[in-house]
């Protein structure tokens, strides 16, 4: 590889949400975080040469995305998802679930229902229960090894609940799920046929293994681009979560011009200029890097899976088709909710996310982040089966 990946980058002591807010989250210290979904890894070096530049310039001033920057963003979508899109109809916010929550005031009202699928993000939950919407849950199938839609639920939730707006999770966080073409053209279909608007939440689009394809929602037809709006950023592709930067396609002029009505109220008007640099940079010269990112991250699901088994056999990993976020059933250890979660903490000495968390469906799961270097899921690994050694 051209990049290396195991390099160890110390970020304790560096305000990290990750590393150094553990006792503020309720949490003891000296836990191995493998939580939130940002990366021990360094974003490229075109990408921080290209803030190195701007902070050298000295002036941090109100500043627009340029011709550059959009040229970078339809080259990208292009290129990487065989999206043709006009880059003109995207608007750029700090970040999707801001986006998601400004949408969700847009198309609904207080009291409306908002569809979801769980066990899913939970930040869909927050954003919608703080807005003073309703949860309507189209609860994902497992058979014990795979997720599927129940697609005759989902019609009937909507139908039901007089719902109004979708919101997709695709790839999914947290099953790994990336969804195939033909399931969206279902969702599609229902959502069309009921007037339902889409918002479909595709960060974790870049990260995609083997004998799978994402296929961006709005590029099924130009029917379903008019009615959906295509949640983007680099964030967690290139870690960069803390510059506030997405971009969010929104094919349908009105609904656009609603949307950015909506950024007008909430005050927001220029993006952060540290973001908009990363994001042009990052999409025009950061394909070889991520392609060689997402080969490391197969390595490190290889690792677990085979560490699962050959020396957890009680542990289980629901094979990721997407995100570097795997989710493991830990059922087998036959643990309530609040046991499991003192197990993870007290005894393997990691933070992770709860299943529970994700919705009901959730419950004996766990979410791990492994991007990170090689040496440190190996860590937690180690840890893992050392507590499970201790219980069996």
């Amino acid at each position: 590889m051209t990049y290396n990946f195991d390099t160890i980058i110390p970020r304790k002591n560096t305000d990290s949400l990750k590393y150094d807010c553990a006792k503020k989250r309720g949490k003891p210290e000296g836990l191995l975080p493998m939580w939130v979904a940002d990366m021990d890894i360094q974003t490229p070096p075109e990408v921080r040469e290209a803030l190195a530049a701007r902070a050298a310039h000295g002036i941090f001033g109100y500043s627009e995305p340029d011709e550059n920057y959009f040229e970078a963003l339809e080259n990208w979508f292009a290129t990487r998802h065989n999206w043709q899109v006009d880059p003109y109809t995207s608007v750029q916010t700090p970040g999707v679930v801001f986006a998601l929550c400004t949408l969700i005031r847009c198309l609904t009202r207080s009291g409306d229902a908002v569809l979801i699928q769980e066990p899913v993000y939970y930040c869909f939950q927050e954003s919608i229960r703080a807005n003073g919407r309703r949860i309507v849950v189209n609860e994902l199938l497992f058979d014990g090894s795979r997720y599927a839609i129940d697609f005759a639920d989902f019609e009937r939730k909507i139908v039901e609940n007089g719902v109004k707006l979708f919101i997709l999770c695709s790839p999914h966080n947290p099953v790994g799920r990336v969804w195939k073409r033909e399931e969206l053209e279902k969702l599609s279909d229902i959502c069309i046929r009921h007037n339902v608007f889409v918002i479909a939440d595709e960060i974790h689009e870049d990260f995609v293994y083997p004998d799978n394809t994402h296929t961006v929602f709005a590029s099924l037809s130009h029917e379903v681009a008019e009615h959906c709006a295509v949640c983007t950023a680099p964030s967690k592709t290139f870690n960069l979560a803390g510059l506030h930067v997405a971009n969010i396609f929104i094919a349908n002029a009105e609904i656009r011009r609603v949307f950015k009505k909506e950024l007008d109220a909430q005050g927001f008007s220029q993006a952060n200029i540290m973001g908009l640099d990363a994001c042009r940079a990052a999409y025009r010269y950061g394909g070889e890097w991520v392609d060689q990112l997402v080969e490391y991250l197969s390595g490190n699901i290889s690792l677990m899976r085979e560490t699962f088994r050959t020396r957890m056999p009680q542990l289980k990993l629901i094979e990721p088709e997407g995100t570097y976020l795997p989710w493991v059933d830990f059922s087998k250890l036959s643990l309530s909710v609040p046991e499991l979660e003192r197990f993870v903490v007290d005894r393997a000495k990691l933070w992770l996310d709860g299943g529970h968390i994700f919705g009901a469906g959730g419950a004996g799961f766990q979410r791990f982040n492994i991007a990170v270097p090689r040496a440190t899921l190996r860590q937690a690994l180690d840890q893992l089966e050392a507590a499970v050694r201790q219980i069996s």
